[in-house]
């Protein structure tokens, strides 16, 4: 019986896969994951290049008798997002993943797998360890900090490469050719808030979310899965005027492209009013149960006594105004594109949340794959923030990729898919952020397709790869290289 990742096939795949994933790489902390891609690329003796943004190119002269193809970049990211469960023992600073096996799926025991894009990664590694396949002249590129805002991409220096055609190996599902997705741009703001005293007479809780699916604000987000921010803000709205509640803290969410799975704050409450409270509190919980039993159906909601006294709490005027912000700011799907059914076309995620000594600060995440859509989404956040004065800065934005049904390589992996596994791929644009919009502008000419692996929950502790489609991924790639570049 398989025990580990490296029994599976394509044994060279999950072997890249599982020494990739040894080398911790957050993003925007990828140095050791470079100098890991570097050793690799001349290890084999290939033309190696670490340009001025920390990309690493790996260059593969053509097998015999494809000298005459077209040169072919083979495109993934380097870093991954770091997100573990609340009970979970792990530093993701110095520790590798540890994988295992459940059935058809590899997970991770209690973090993120880094499958997103570590498979994409370990495949254009074994491509270029392989010199018995058939293929193009190619140009291996690693990029850095996709999931934190694509600086890599968008700093890569363009002298380095001469390919025409570009495979991105971050797709999701198995059976779909990505020919377009949506463009994106951060929307942080920051307010200094008065603070009083805790007032005396009082008890104060610790009211915890947790427990949600979370996953990627992109790819998840037309699921209406719970946002935690949201929920815990909906709990504590209006309880101030009502019960004399009295805000301390809040800290909510974690990474600027991932759901918010878990949120807690910490609130004062006069003795004289505490039954009241808890009654309108297990109310208000009770409503978010039912709404979310069967989307959430491991959402937890508690509320305990805090471990010791805050020393100051929000005035409340200063609370008002920001629970007011937070429950009008958009959040989840803005809009639904009119031209290709079932795709996102615009939408807000509200990803990070921290009320603390004084100072008030959201991050966000607004997609979409119409620029107009992207800046009224934004702005209708930027409105609910600056109406209370919060100072707001957009940062990270970055172009969508537009489809082109007439691209060749379009039609050669069509018919390629068609021949190998009997049927038609799905052909579609996703509303995640893929970095082939932004390698458009420095590269016009490129010819581009995305397609990976199906993987689940990308960007939780839930997330997932399908063996199986490990495998036929391979495949499909293999063949494509022999076809491909005529």
């Amino acid at each position: 019986m398989t025990k580990t990742i490296t029994e599976l096939a394509p044994r060279a795949v999950w072997a890249h896969f599982a020494a990739l994933n040894a080398v911790p790489r957050p993003s925007k902390q990828e140095e050791r994951v470079i100098a890991f891609m570097k050793a690799f690329g001349e290890s084999l003796g290939l033309p190696t290049i670490v340009d001025r943004a920390g990309n690493v190119i790996i260059k593969k002269p053509a097998a015999k008798g494809y000298e005459k193809r077209k040169t072919v970049i083979l495109q993934a990211h380097l870093d991954m997002v770091h997100q573990k469960n609340a009970g979970t023992d792990f530093d993701f600073q110095s520790e590798g993943i540890r994988s295992r096996i459940e059935g058809e799926w590899v997970k991770a025991e209690g973090t993120t797998l880094g499958a997103d894009n570590g498979m994409g990664v370990a495949a254009i590694m074994a491509v270029l360890a392989d010199n018995t396949l058939q293929h193009p002249p190619i140009e291996a590129l690693f990029t850095i900090d996709e999931e934190t805002g694509m600086t890599g991409a968008k700093q890569l220096d363009p002298a380095h490469l001469k390919g025409e055609i570009l495979l991105n190996l971050d797709s999701e599902e198995d059976d779909e050719l990505t020919i377009g997705c949506a463009g994106g741009v951060d929307t942080n703001t920051r307010l200094n808030y008065q603070q009083e005293p805790t007032p005396e007479n009082a008890t104060a809780y610790l009211i915890r979310i947790s427990g949600l699916k979370g996953g990627h604000s992109g790819m998840d987000i037309h699921k209406d899965r719970g946002n935690a921010n949201k929920m815990l803000v909906r709990l504590l709205y209006k309880l101030g005027p009502l019960h004399g509640m009295s805000l301390a803290a809040f800290d909510g969410g974690s990474l600027r492209n991932a759901i918010p799975r878990e949120a807690q704050a910490t609130v004062v409450v006069p003795n004289a009013m505490a039954s009241a409270f808890e009654a309108s509190l297990a109310a208000r919980k009770a409503d978010l149960l039912a709404a979310y039993q069967g989307l959430e159906p491991d959402l937890k909601i508690t509320c305990e006594p805090a471990d010791g006294q805050p020393g100051y709490v929000m005035a409340p005027d200063a609370q008002e105004k920001a629970l007011s912000a937070l429950y009008a700011v958009p959040n989840g799907v803005f809009r639904m594109s009119p031209d290709i059914p079932g795709l996102v076309e615009t939408s807000s995620s509200l990803a990070r949340v921290v009320i603390k000594d004084g100072v008030f600060a959201t991050q966000s995440l607004q997609r979409s794959a119409v620029e107009a859509g992207k800046k009224d989404v934004a702005q209708a956040v930027r409105a609910a923030f600056e109406s209370i004065g919060a100072e707001v800065e957009n940062d990270g934005d970055y172009p969508g990729w537009a489809p082109n049904a007439q691209s060749p390589a379009l039609k050669v992996m069509q018919s390629l898919y068609e021949a190998l596994f009997q049927d038609a791929p799905k052909v579609a644009a996703c509303h995640a952020g893929l970095e082939c919009g932004i390698l458009n502008k420095h590269l016009p000419h490129l010819d581009m397709i995305s397609f990976g692996p199906t993987i689940r929950n990308a960007h939780s502790p839930d997330e997932m790869v399908h063996v199986p489609s490990v495998q036929k991924f391979w495949k499909y790639l293999v063949k494509a290289l022999e076809q491909i570049g005529e």
